[in-house]
């Protein structure tokens, strides 16, 4: 049986502004009309002999991929493992292999990064299945994408004998400077380090082992110390953090003398990058890419990306455009791999802007600031139907509630109010109070704060169906 883990932790620091540390990639629909995280579940629903789905993420994601796998998950049986704090690849996938064996003890991984692009399934689906032979081989595969172009932000796989299906794998390489990365695209045996594998668990497991015995002596305590909250497996936390930190590459692959490399030539795309997106779109005649409300005079080559209103540009060739609701960013197309070094010096200023956007995503809905000043701030509250948010209080501000849709029910004290549309109340400071929505809408409020002190981490939480502290 094979049992897909999808690796969920990134932050696609490179895709800011859209991407944020609180929403990252994989849960944007940047591609079509699923967030990345969708597409790559919709893509292993199409894989024969799959019923156990494991996607690993952190604890602030938790609820997002619950709610993808409830969109697009269909499979008999699915487990989201939390990491608390991050130790890169190689001791989440052991994780993941200590579950899988849990349901099945001969489970062969396929391992797979949430926020990949893979356009052509029949060939993905057959390159699998090539995968699954060499894993039940012994082997641990790993797939590299037959490269297009000398491309510098990947690494490289040199590929030694070949085995029938699948080749040796001679070594690994980093990410090339150009002319380096030209020569290993005319000696025809490199190809890009994808980041996906294929192996028995039982197989990572021994590996990692050899190699690394603390990491395997930790993980397998932390999963064995785990305890089920909601939808979510929770390792032991204390445990867990003594971890290394390394990667599967370094920590296995670039090790074992059982590592062999599967080719794939599917589409692929890491969507690491605006350049990345600018590439997989389709391109206008002037070889634009424009997403949103857009206009543009004597533009090439550039791609164009609007939120919340118009972007009007001119005279620029080569150019990333991408406008937010809170921030703009201009890029030369060549430089996009620096914009990481913008999101530094956001943190750095000890700003908030590489965290959230003005909608913040939470598990019973969204919220969305609209303005602020000193001692007021006005927000718009979405609230999924039947869900609810907190029993809680605030010590520094008192709130005002008017509903624009649905209908709300409200605890405010020892009450409980029932309002629908044009309907409003107050919430005086100090006061217990919850938002609920019985309705089969989404509830939308307008909610104006007022106090001394209006930040998020102004409440107290009494009562909480999210299991939030």
């Amino acid at each position: 049986m094979i049992t897909p883990v999808i690796l969920s932790g990134g932050s696609g620091t490179r895709l800011w502004p859209l991407s944020r540390e609180t929403h990252p990639k994989q849960f944007i629909n940047l591609v079509n009309d699923n967030s990345l995280l969708g597409d790559t579940v919709e893509r292993v629903k199409g894989l024969d002999d799959v019923k156990h789905l494991i996607v690993v993420s952190n604890e602030e994601h938790r609820f997002m991929v619950a709610g993808c796998l409830q969109t697009h998950n269909n499979l008999s049986k699915s487990s989201i493992i939390l990491e608390p704090v991050g130790r890169n690849t190689a001791p989440a996938i052991a994780l993941a292999a200590y579950k899988a064996i849990e349901a099945d003890a001969d489970a062969v991984l396929l391992i797979m990064p949430a926020d990949h692009v893979i356009n052509d399934g029949p060939k993905f689906s057959d390159a699998v299945l090539k995968g699954k032979a060499a894993a039940l081989d012994g082997k641990l595969a790993t797939f590299g994408i037959v490269p297009d172009s000398p491309h510098t932000g990947y690494g490289y796989i040199q590929s030694g004998k070949q085995q029938g299906d699948w080749a040796d794998v001679d070594h690994f390489v980093e990410k090339p400077d150009e002319e380096t990365a030209k020569k290993y695209i005319s000696s025809g045996d490199y190809y890009w380090n994808s980041g996906m594998f294929m192996f028995r668990a039982d197989r990572y497991l021994e590996e990692l082992g050899k190699f690394n015995p603390e990491m395997i002596a930790v993980c397998r305590c932390s999963i064995e110390n785990s305890s089920t909250d909601l939808d979510f497996t929770r390792v032991d936390a204390e445990t867990f953090a003594t971890s290394p930190d390394d990667s599967i590459d370094y920590a296995v692959m670039e090790k074992t003398d059982s590592a062999v490399v599967v080719t794939l030539d599917a589409g692929w795309s890491d969507v690491g990058s605006w350049s990345a997106l600018w590439d997989i779109h389709q391109q206008d005649e002037q070889g634009n890419v424009c997403k949103g409300d857009v206009i543009t005079e004597d533009v090439n080559n550039s791609y164009i990306h609007s939120e919340s209103r118009l972007v009007a540009a001119i005279g620029i060739d080569n150019h990333v455009i991408v406008e937010t609701n809170d921030v703009i960013l201009v890029a030369d197309k060549s430089r996009v791999q620096d914009v990481k070094k913008l999101v530094a010096q956001v943190k750095q200023q000890e700003r908030h802007e590489h965290r959230f956007h003005k909608k913040v995503h939470r598990p019973w809905g969204t919220y969305e600031g609209i303005t602020n000043s000193k001692r007021f701030q006005v927000k718009r509250i979405m609230v999924k139907p039947g869900s609810k948010l907190s029993l809680q209080k605030h010590h520094h501000r008192a709130e005002h509630w008017v509903v624009v849709q649905g209908t709300a029910l409200i605890t405010r004290g020892d009450e409980q109010l029932l309002l629908t549309e044009d309907q409003s109340t107050y919430i005086p400071l100090g006061t217990i109070h919850r938002l609920e929505n019985p309705g089969v809408i989404p509830l939308e409020i307008i909610e104006v704060q007022t106090g001394s002190y209006l930040g998020e981490d102004d409440i107290v939480r009494l009562e909480d169906t999210y299991g939030r502290a």
